[in-house]
């Protein structure tokens, strides 16, 4: 009895032992973690309530640089970057020179908000047009642009044993592609810009392979035949094929996993900012493109989504975008702080892909996001001196109803049916439809132009029956340069019709926009219908069979296709890397 009464009081002060260790280890462990590697990354993995807090400190404050009471602060200084290495060294296990690059994903702890089309498999093919376009921010002063673009290049100046690679330019359609020695004409080629200067002896196997690359297409012979394009949609279809060959062989892209969900890794695939969710989608199932060693990456992509950073972290009446500019500030520094890939070239060979209407702006508050790194955004407006022509990408706007079957419903009549020369029906969103209309409602027949289309016509035939029984397809501005309806209106085998000054039609670099659209600038729209009329039956037949054969450049694949709209925007944002490097 005696011995059971010690061995209790034994097991007693055991655990009371054990119990005090593992207190005072949980409180080593807690105010490690603070003092440690929390920095700028703590927002990537804070609860919910933490990130509305963040949006609330945001809004409400008037300096840039924030520190939160409730939180510590970032890290006065980023940790050593890795050097740049020589080629001999690239073998070297990436975990022995940066740590672990590929964190575990952090865990959703958002709600996904409801998709504006609950069930879009079950929707009637709307009467009217669905057009939840937001209002414009409040306006800020425009950056000054620059008449080019100057870009970050990547120059790579020591001697090499060929000639100087050219500048791809897919514009130069009127001559055949010269040889190596002779560079192409390019704005790229400008004196003013910024370089990232490296010796050969830190030479990575990726520049490389993109200077390969670069050569081989500025070489690509003429007259290539291809079954799968057509020649007369492009402005030099031999070099859009090289190239379009080179990335299969070579691309390589590394995702950040960095990011709390849904702003981050949550692709929508319905509605009309579905353009980014259905790249995000298909580029981190993608097995071909993407790898897991960011050493061997040509291209690092960052997979927020800027419709969900708009759903999240917007003050709701505030008209500014400002907390989310911050968000994505405070991102940027995180991973270059965290991985030395950003700082290699200063995000020249980073890029983001954002349709929503913001996706531009809140890049403004870090130069090097903004100026550097390539932005796949469907607002590709010029003026605005954000989106830098020949390194940024416009994104196509595709408006999709049904996400389970995105190409329901594509098709139309053919040019001998289409009985109405134009169509237009919309909300009068921005500048342009306003003019529109007030020259153009009801004063024509053959001018279908419409604000919302009246019930007693839509009960006869559909916004989409007008789409698919016109000749031409209005497609002007609304808030901003960028609209659904082009993208509609090859789904529909309607000649487009752009009305949208300093916009940058998508694909503008590898695709000729005269063999199936048709320009107007905003002040002709009072000679519309002239315009039109202008274009002769030969013409417009041929116009509208080249809308038909550009169809399949523009349509979302479950399982992507060669050629499709997925493989044409990683095209487009692989050209212009290429276009950045610059060897001296």
């Amino acid at each position: 009895m005696a011995n059971g009464i010690h061995i209790e009081k034994a097991l007693s002060s055991w655990s009371k032992l054990l119990l005090l260790v593992a207190l005072v280890t949980s409180a080593a462990a807690l105010f490690a973690s603070f003092s440690s590697n929390f920095g700028v990354s703590f927002w990537f993995s804070a609860p919910s309530s933490l990130l509305a807090s963040y949006r609330d400190v945001v809004a409400n404050s008037s300096t840039e640089e924030l520190v939160l009471p409730s939180l510590p602060p970032p890290r006065a200084s980023s940790p050593p970057l890795a050097p740049l290495l020589p080629p001999a060294s690239l073998s070297q296990d990436v975990d022995t020179l940066i740590g672990s690059p590929v964190p575990t994903a952090t865990p959703a702890f958002f709600a996904p908000p409801p998709s504006p089309i609950k069930d879009a498999d079950d929707l009637e093919v709307y009467a009217g047009e669905y057009d939840p376009k937001m209002p414009p921010l409040e306006p800020e002063p425009a950056l000054t642009p620059s008449p080019g673009f100057a870009p970050v290049t990547t120059s790579l100046s020591p001697p090499l044993a060929h000639p100087p690679s050219p500048v791809v330019n897919f514009a130069d359609t009127k001559r055949p592609p010269p040889t190596t020695s002779v560079p192409f004409p390019s704005p790229i080629e400008t004196s003013n810009a910024a370089e990232v200067k490296a010796s050969s002896v830190f030479w990575r196997e990726t520049d490389r392979q993109l200077m390969y690359a670069k050569r081989e297409i500025a070489s690509a012979p003429t007259g290539l035949i291809d079954p799968d394009l057509h020649a007369p949609l492009f402005l030099n279809v031999s070099i859009f094929k090289r190239s379009y060959e080179m990335m299969e062989r070579i691309l390589k892209v590394y995702i950040y996993k960095d990011g709390p969900k849904p702003l981050f890794h949550t692709p929508e695939l319905g509605g009309i900012y579905a353009s980014e969710g259905w790249f995000m989608r298909l580029m981190e199932q993608n097995k071909q493109f993407v790898v897991k060693d960011p050493e061997k990456a040509h291209l690092f992509y960052m997979a927020y989504s800027s419709r969900q950073l708009r759903a999240h972290l917007y003050v709701p009446d505030s008209h500014t975008s400002r907390p989310l500019s911050i968000f994505l500030r405070d991102y940027v520094k995180m991973i270059s702080a965290k991985y030395p890939f950003w700082n290699r070239t200063r995000g020249a060979d980073h890029f983001l892909v954002g349709c929503h209407d913001w996706a531009t702006y809140t890049t403004r508050m870090h130069d090097e996001l903004r100026k550097n790194a390539i932005k796949a955004v469907c607002n590709a407006d010029v003026s605005e001196g954000i989106f830098i022509r020949g390194k940024d990408v416009s994104l196509p706007e595709t408006y999709i109803r049904a996400p389970k079957r995105p190409q329901r419903g594509i098709g139309g009549k053919p040019a001998s049916k289409r009985s109405i020369l134009a169509f237009f029906a919309g909300h009068m969103h921005g500048r342009v439809r306003p003019i529109l209309l007030r020259h153009w409602r009801g004063r024509d027949r053959d001018m279908r132009i419409y604000e919302a289309l009246p019930q007693e016509i839509a009960s006869k035939m559909s916004y989409v029956e007008h789409m698919k029984s016109s000749k031409f397809c209005i497609c002007p501005m609304g808030y901003e340069v960028n609209s659904p309806r082009i993208v509609e209106a090859i789904y529909y085998e309607c000649v487009p019709v752009v009305i949208a000054d300093n916009f940058v039609l998508p694909f503008e670099r590898v695709l000729d926009w005269s063999a199936f659209s048709v320009v107007v600038a905003e002040k002709d729209i009072p000679k519309l219908k002239d315009i039109l009329l202008g274009i002769s039956l030969g013409k417009y037949t041929t116009m509208q069979m080249n809308v038909k054969k550009l169809q399949k450049h523009f349509l979302w694949n479950v399982k992507p296709r060669k050629h499709d709209l997925f493989h044409m925007i990683l095209h487009s944002i692989w050209f212009n890397r290429l276009n950045q490097i610059h060897v001296r």
